[in-house]
């Protein structure tokens, strides 16, 4: 397959211009710092995108130096977060306000440090309080088969495609995840993937079932050599231009399909990493185990949990992974699987139906995180 030509695109204007602003050569400090001290790049660019939009809100009310940041100006920036509403008249979430306050917390926490200013205005600064939520939308079993059957309709791009909703809905990976998986990171004989420096700087192995090794096999074999461009950087999943794909862009394509099969639900990758979860918990599944594949760093302060080896996750998965387990559907919750698992009546009792409250809570804020 030949790969398309790349027409030149104008630059996109900057939403958010502040290089006038007194403020904006501090940021500059500041992200440096963050590099410097080891934080991972997704980090110091999450801050350089929320203080460049706190630093335009602030440049549209004539403050132009951090002495002018008070505490009373940042409480009316915090309302104003909560007041604001998005193009579809929605408020934005806790989750995402809070992911906007954090950053100024920091920010102005160094801002006292390095002594550019005499008092941290932003110390007593309240966050949202972001409530737990179980899933509002996940999918079936049957709905990801008429998801992954759209691809069928689309060529040899359809068969690129069928390889990265199944690698989502097998592994759970979130969706930079994907865009960054290098060939080198797929062991499609073992049947595992490698994450490299997922969130939080971590690498983690996941298992990778059987179904998605297939179709990731098919591609590498029989396209994307056809869509590669040298010099090959061993990236994965190219689109149609040889190049990595754009996490948008990767969002857009998902979301075609599942509008497709008709399937009125919000959201594009991370709803594959919402339902792989719900539905390996459904079958029995542990929550140590889903929150390993997940690579979430801890689901309570108050709970310690073991190391789990990628041998005992790939036999949950191959147990209780709907595109593996061979079933048509996910069992019931009082089945489970036999000396492998327990069901999820039984988990509640033994750890507390507040550890997968946390789980879905930490998925919902990555799904808020998502959509920046």
């Amino acid at each position: 397959m030949a790969r398309k030509k790349r027409q030149a695109a104008s630059p996109k204007p900057d939403p958010y211009p502040i290089d006038h602003n007194g403020i904006t050569p501090y940021l500059n400090r500041f992200l440096e710092w963050s590099a410097a001290v080891g934080l991972s790049p997704r980090t110091v660019d999450i801050r350089q995108r929320m203080l460049k939009r706190f630093i335009h809100w602030c440049d549209e009310r004539g403050l132009d130096r951090p002495q002018d940041i008070t505490r009373p100006i940042l409480e009316r920036y915090r309302r104003y977060l909560y007041h604001y509403r998005k193009s579809n008249g929605e408020p934005i979430s806790f989750a995402t306000q809070q992911q906007r306050l954090v950053p100024i917390k920091a920010f102005f926490k160094w801002l006292t440090k390095e002594s550019h200013i005499l008092y941290n205005p932003a110390s007593e600064m309240e966050l949202p309080r972001v409530h737990r939520r179980l899933p509002k939308h996940v999918l079936t079993h049957e709905e990801v088969e008429r998801i992954v059957n759209q691809t069928m309709l689309h060529g040899d791009l359809g068969i690129r495609d069928r390889a990265i909703i199944e690698t989502l809905y097998s592994t759970g990976i979130r969706r930079m995840e994907l865009v960054n998986l290098k060939l080198y990171d797929v062991d499609t004989r073992n049947g595992t993937l490698m994450v490299r420096e997922g969130k939080g700087k971590k690498d983690r192995m996941v298992p990778l079932g059987q179904r998605a090794c297939t179709w990731i096999g098919k591609y590498t074999d029989e396209i994307r050599p056809g869509l590669v461009v040298e010099p090959d950087d061993g990236t994965l999943f190219l689109h149609e231009y040889g190049e990595a794909f754009h996490k948008n862009r990767l969002s857009d394509l998902v979301k075609k399909y599942i509008e497709q099969a008709g399937i009125d639900k919000p959201g594009a990758c991370h709803i594959f990493r919402h339902t792989m979860a719900t539905l390996m918990l459904d079958n029995g599944a542990d929550i140590r185990h889903i929150q390993a594949m997940l690579g979430h760093s801890q689901l309570s302060t108050t709970e310690i949990y073991t190391q789990v080896s990628i041998r005992k996750l790939k036999e949950i998965h191959a147990l209780t992974h709907p595109a593996d387990a061979g079933q048509d559907a996910p069992m019931s919750r009082a089945q489970g699987c036999a000396g492998a698992t327990r069901p999820r009546q039984q988990r509640a009792e033994e750890t507390g139906e507040a550890d997968e409250d946390e789980l879905f809570t930490a998925l919902a804020a990555e799904a808020d995180n998502e959509q920046e």
